[in-house]
């Protein structure tokens, strides 16, 4: 695979769930205790201040102009968020999203810092700011603040995504052994999720575990998300197994599917080993 096309397949995929995960702004509503242990009631709309209502309202608008692209407008929103409410954690996470989108990786930084700052059991703030140290090269604070991000809130449920997240970290840092060991973990807890199901088989491949790479990339070309990349792969996997029949399948699907891809191209001339 192309190393630039296979970066923005994981970027892409990345950031579409770095969004998606703030779209449950206020987080769980859940009991809690005061400082002497005892039960306190549940916080509900009436016990919340305006300062915090407002902010609230705001925020929402924030998310959808990001949503948008509009990122200007979305920092605009953000601004009037941090007025009504310094201490709002939420907006700090999305102000870092922004900062990443923009390139302004100081920026982002100093907002999720601020956001675990001010919530030390923001899991989803966490793992953005894994990726952000990844995306600099600081691949042991990155695997830190992914270990963070799954041990620091026993209620998180995006285990599987950060996983896949630190797994292609470790990758990027050359540690494939780690790397597959933090896919595997993610392959178990959501199977169904391609871009763990390809870059784990790839690493197989790389290493010459051809059976086991075949495993994982015959489910994700038996599905509606197989594209030219995961055919490729599955091409080289099957021709290394000398499998003619499965990989000739294979070669007429993409030919079919993806007749002006690079993959196409390289089936033809029998580069395997590009």
């Amino acid at each position: 695979m192309n190393a630039v096309r296979q970066r923005n397949l994981r970027t892409v995929t990345v950031w579409c769930w770095l969004a998606a995960s703030l779209l449950a702004l206020g987080g769980c509503a859940t009991g809690h205790s005061d400082a002497t242990g005892a039960s306190v009631d549940r916080v509900t709309a009436s016990d919340e201040p305006e300062s915090r209502k407002r902010a609230r309202i705001r925020m929402e608008l924030a998310v959808g102009y990001f949503e948008q692209g509009k990122t200007d407008i979305a920092l605009d929103e953000l601004k009037q968020v941090i007025v009504n409410d310094p201490n709002f954690p939420d907006a700090y996470s999305l102000r870092g999203l922004i900062y990443m989108r923009l390139n302004d990786m100081r920026q982002a930084e100093e907002s999720f810092r601020r956001a675990v700052a001010l919530n030390s059991k923001d899991s989803n703030a966490q793992h953005n700011y894994g990726w952000l140290l990844c995306q600099q090269g600081r691949y042991d604070e990155a695997n830190r603040a992914f270990d963070t991000a799954m041990t620091n809130n026993p209620l998180y449920t995006d285990r599987a995504k950060t996983l896949m997240t630190q797994g292609l970290c470790q990758a990027r840092a050359g540690r494939k052994a780690d790397a597959e060991r933090s896919l595997a973990r993610s392959y178990e807890l959501d199977a169904g999720n391609p871009v763990t199901g390809f870059n784990l088989a790839n690493l197989l491949y790389q290493r010459g575990e051809f059976p086991r790479a075949q495993f994982y990339i015959r489910r994700l070309n038996n599905t509606e998300l197989a594209n030219a990349e995961t055919l490729w792969l599955g091409i080289k996997v099957e021709q290394r197994l000398n499998d003619r029949v499965a990989m000739l399948q294979l070669a007429d699907q993409l030919r079919r599917r993806f007749p002006q891809s690079r993959e196409i191209g390289l089936y033809e001339r029998g580069a395997f080993n590009e």
